[in-house]
């Protein structure tokens, strides 16, 4: 398996001997072994099945671990050990550690501008949130979002009326009203076409170089070598390749995609 070499950035996130197994099925996630630091762009590549989508919920503590640790900002005095918060801790890890879902998770008959502010619902409270009293700044913040990724001209527009490009840079923008550390994509451009795609990867890559943590799934190799810092091959709930995009070559896919993993 090719070595991943450490960034000399802020490291955001320690995952040790991680598994999850649903009932007295087998494992779908087999002692997973990795760190995150701020500022990478890592892929999760595998095929369906392999754990991708259980590994990031995992991470995020939408998916109860079976064992393992997970471990926030494990070089910090106060790190959270992610896979033992629930209530309120909970809550905040997420707001913290961002989620982009491949649906998009946006409320359709909610105009763009609002699903933008929904991501600071964890400050601004259930009951101000329904009646859209946001302070200043985090409208200032959406307004802001919104402008970058292209979409200001649509903030009063219903999000049940956008394409699923728009939809999915909604998602975007609503996740970095969180300020968050950590960004999660759960195949954020299955659903697009080429051109949305880019927008969207380029748009993550961007998110990436402002110092934040971003871990995505894909299923498409080119992209992964177009935008990617690092790739994470999994096979069978294993990692089987953790290095640059540059060493995926036939070989290394062919363990990713074919081949019944070693242990990792």
């Amino acid at each position: 398996m090719a070595e991943h070499c450490p960034s000399q950035t802020k490291k955001v996130l320690s995952v040790i001997n991680l598994r999850k197994a649903y009932g007295h099925r087998q494992e779908v996630i087999k002692g997973l072994r990795f760190d995150l630091h701020a500022g990478e762009l890592v892929a999760i590549v595998g095929r369906s099945g392999a754990g991708k989508s259980t590994l990031l919920h995992m991470l995020n503590g939408t998916v109860e671990t079976t064992s393992g640790e997970i471990i926030g900002f494990p070089d910090d005095p106060d790190a959270k050990q992610v896979h033992q918060l629930s209530g309120k801790d909970l809550r905040q890890w997420r707001a913290v550690c961002g989620m982009i879902f491949q649906d998009f998770c946006l409320v359709p008959r909610l105009d763009v501008i609002t699903n933008v502010l929904l991501g600071r619902l964890s400050e601004t409270g259930t009951i101000r949130s329904m009646l859209k009293l946001f302070p200043k700044n985090d409208v200032a913040k959406a307004i802001e979002l919104l402008e970058w990724t292209g979409l200001i001209n649509h903030a009063l527009q219903r999000a049940e009326n956008l394409s699923g490009g728009q939809c999915q840079r909604v998602a975007i923008a609503r996740a970095l009203m969180q300020n968050p550390k950590i960004l999660l994509a759960d195949e954020p451009v299955a659903s697009l076409d080429p051109k949305n795609t880019h927008r969207v990867m380029s748009a993550l890559k961007e998110i990436s170089q402002q110092n934040i943590a971003v871990m995505i799934n894909l299923h498409s190799i080119e992209l992964v070598k177009q935008y990617c810092s690092r790739v994470i091959g999994i096979a069978e709930g294993q990692i089987v390749y953790d290095g640059s995009p540059d060493g995926l070559d036939d070989s290394v896919q062919q363990r990713i995609y074919t081949q019944q993993p070693t242990a990792a």
